[in-house]
């Protein structure tokens, strides 16, 4: 007997459906991160306000069963803003004004990628990277991922991420964090 195929399907989200689905996807995302439980209430205002920003775009994929197995959002990046004051700050501090300029400038912020444990090593987090940065007119996009070796690392470097800020430590968080980002459009897989 053999086992037939796992198919997630790629759905973009509107706001208003992930806010219906925000509990499931909140358990995804802090599964994936093996953070503690009580992490996802912690972080639902965050998302929240995320969608209501400028460029917000989300992609989910869910399984034949309708369950969200991985889930990928951004918004354009813009002055103002935790996260691009955050590596601003950053980059002040390691590279020319010139350089700092030229990365936060129209940018694409990556905010949440995330697939759900048993769902990984099955190509779905490049398909969502891909799914939501189609049609981002921005110039570049950037992330941040935690240091180290990962899937996701292997993921961000397979689609020609390159290092904007290395051993990074964000307001709150003890550990350090890498910035990465790339140039747009991605050419196709």
């Amino acid at each position: 007997m053999t086992a037939s195929p796992r198919t997630e399907r790629l759905v973009e989200f509107s706001a208003e459906t992930l806010r219906a689905r925000l509990p499931e996807a909140l358990n995804l995302y802090v599964t994936a991160m093996r953070y503690p439980s009580g992490t996802a209430q912690q972080r639902a205002p965050m998302w929240l306000a995320h969608m209501i920003r400028a460029g917000w775009r989300c992609v989910g994929a869910l399984d034949q069963e309708g369950a969200l197995v991985g889930i990928c959002y951004g918004y354009r990046g813009a002055a103002g803003q935790w996260w691009h004051e955050q590596v601003r700050r950053g980059l002040t501090a390691v590279s020319t004004p010139t350089a700092v300029d030229e990365w936060m400038r129209d940018y694409f912020e990556l905010t949440e990628l995330h697939v759900s444990p048993d769902a990984q090593g099955r190509g779905i987090g490049e398909r969502l990277l891909r799914g939501l940065l189609d049609g981002v007119t921005s110039e570049r996009v950037l992330l941040s991922t935690p240091e180290g070796p990962s899937r996701a690392w292997r993921l961000y470097r397979r689609v020609g991420f390159q290092d904007v800020l290395r051993h990074y430590h964000f307001a709150g968080d003890p550990r350090p964090f890498a910035v990465l980002g790339r140039t747009l459009p991605i050419e196709p897989a």
